[in-house]
C-alpha cells in the first residue's frame, strides 16, 4: 500500500494526516514534505498517525529526523492517533515516552495552539453567595 498525506492549516498550526505504509520507499518523500512544513521558524505541526497501517525503521528514522529538525528551528511537532500496531513499534524502539504522543487530535492541538482569549466582563460578576445593594 502506498502512503498518502494531507497537509492542512489549522489555526496557527499545521495538521498532517497520514494514510498507508511508512516504509523504505515512502519515508524519504514524506520526510522531505514534513521538513518543508517544519522549516518555518517556530512551526507547529500535529502529525495524525491514525491512518498509518505499517511503520518500519526507515519510517521511524524519518519521523525522528523531522522531529529533531523542527525542534532545532524552535518549532513543535506532536504525534497522535497511533494504532496499537504502530504504537508497539514506537515502544519497541524506545521512543513512545521520548516523543510527544497524544491520544486525540484535540489533545495534540491543545498543546500547539494558544488558549483562546477570555474577555472579562466590564463589571465584576458576583461570586456565589454575595449580594449587592441596588
Amino acid at each position: 500500500m502506498d502512503l498518502k498525506w494531507r497537509i492542512k492549516p489549522w489555526g496557527e498550526a499545521t495538521l498532517v494526516e497520514l494514510e498507508g505504509e511508512v516504509d523504505l520507499h515512502s519515508a524519504p518523500p514524506l520526510k522531505a514534505a514534513l521538513l518543508e512544513v517544519g522549516s518555518a521558524q517556530s512551526a507547529r505541526i500535529a502529525l495524525d498517525l491514525n491512518g498509518v497501517s505499517f511503520l518500519d525503521s526507515t519510517g521511524i528514522g524519518a519521523l525522528v529526523g523531522v522531529y529533531k529538525k523542527t525542534r532545532e528551528g524552535k518549532g513543535q511537532i506532536v504525534f497522535f492517533g497511533a494504532r496499537p500496531r504502530v504504537k508497539r513499534v514506537f515502544q519497541i524502539a524506545g521512543l513512545w515516552n521520548a516523543l510527544p504522543f497524544y491520544e486525540s487530535r484535540d489533545a495534540a492541538l491543545a498543546v500547539l495552539l494558544p488558549a483562546p482569549l477570555v474577555t472579562l466582563p466590564e463589571t465584576p460578576v458576583p461570586a456565589e453567595g454575595e449580594a449587592h445593594a441596588g
